[in-house]
């Protein structure tokens, strides 16, 4: 582990004495690729830098023990030492997981998918309190949100609701909720107070760049359609929006959110690339996964991850096993310490198992 901190170490200062070169500065592109990566070592050379310190503490502390002979100071240097003996392993635990090589697209704008499952109604209403907690998530994480496409139903849920969240980071935290999410509550028409249990599934995709992804016009079949939902009147009379097939993979997407059809056709073939990168990144992922799948990042969409049970005030993650009594908020996009949860269990898994 020494190694790889001074290895990591002597780059960082590499990078920080290339950030100051003018022809850098010059180039635009590169001095951006230069910031992004001194930004994300930042705080592994911080870690090292308090680890570095302590072991220094640590060491000078048992040479005073040994060599001083006023016994004030030498209890004070063997608490120093006791104290200091104890956090380094925490620290050292901590660099492990900074070690850790990030997942390259934890930087990128996302593409959520969400969609009713079993429960009616009632399942459409809970994919709309789904959307609501994401978009007042994103709200504090200081992302944008930016609708998509939705099916609405009546009563004010959604059948599916496609949406992308933009920002530094996206991905890292919004990739632990690919699954199926299950609500347990007293829905408001139910007059005899019963439980019912309704789901909704999650699909989070990392939106892939145009260069990504080539996409052979021929393999393209594209229909302009209205609107379905509430909202739609303006669409409905331009049927402005667009369906895209994909016809090698039958992948389709619709797009019916901007006034203008070109700019439908724009989002339509932003959601086709990333679905298409997506189905590449999880190909090459099975390949290199082999038997070892992590369950917290494997993003399976087809695993019940969580519960939210109203009656009980409580959500409940079945991956990790945590229960947080603060559902209340937890809808209301209060969410990161479940997703801080999810993270440090990735993480340790991952060490665990030896990823590198």
């Amino acid at each position: 582990m020494l190694n790889k901190l001074k290895d990591a170490e002597k780059h960082y200062l590499e990078l920080e004495e290339a950030l100051g070169l003018e022809e850098n500065m010059a180039d635009m592109e590169k001095y951006t690729a230069l910031t992004k990566e001194y930004k994300s070592m930042t705080p592994l050379m911080e870690k090292y830098k308090e680890y570095s310190k302590l072991c220094t503490i640590v060491s000078d502390a048992r040479v005073m023990m040994e060599e001083e002979s006023d016994p004030e100071l030498r209890q004070m240097a063997a608490d120093e030492y006791k104290e200091g003996s104890e956090l380094i392993p925490k620290l050292e635990d901590e660099l492990k997981v900074l070690l850790l090589p990030p997942d390259p697209n934890d930087s990128r704008n996302v593409v959520v998918e969400i969609r009713a499952g079993v429960g009616g109604d009632e399942a459409a209403l809970f994919a709309g309190v789904l959307y609501r907690m994401y978009g007042m998530y994103a709200d504090t994480m200081r992302y944008k949100t930016e609708l998509v496409g939705a099916n609405e139903t009546g009563l004010g849920g959604f059948k599916e609701i496609t949406f992308i969240v933009r920002g530094e980071g996206a991905y890292s935290r919004f990739k632990y909720e690919s699954g199926v999410h299950r609500v347990q509550r007293v829905p408001e028409t139910e007059t005899s107070g019963r439980i019912h249990t309704s789901t909704a599934t999650v699909a989070v995709l990392p939106e892939a760049e145009d260069v990504e992804v080539e996409i052979n016009p021929a393999d393209l079949e594209i229909d302009t359609i209205k609107s379905s939902g509430a909202g739609g009147q303006h669409v409905n009379k331009t049927e402005s929006a667009i369906r895209l097939l994909h016809k090698p993979t039958g992948i389709v997407v619709e797009c019916q959110d901007e006034r203008s059809q070109h700019k439908n056709k724009d989002k339509a073939m932003k959601i086709l690339r990333t679905k298409l990168y997506d189905m590449k990144q999880k190909e090459q992922s099975d390949k290199i996964a082999g038997e070892r799948r992590l369950q917290v990042g494997s993003g399976d969409r087809s695993e019940r991850i969580r519960t939210y049970n109203f009656p009980q005030g409580r959500v409940s993650d079945h991956r990790i096993g945590l229960t947080l009594y603060s559902l209340e908020r937890f809808v209301d996009g209060e969410i990161n310490e479940m997703i801080d949860a999810l993270a440090t269990a990735d993480a340790a898994e991952r060490l665990s198992a030896g990823v590198e």
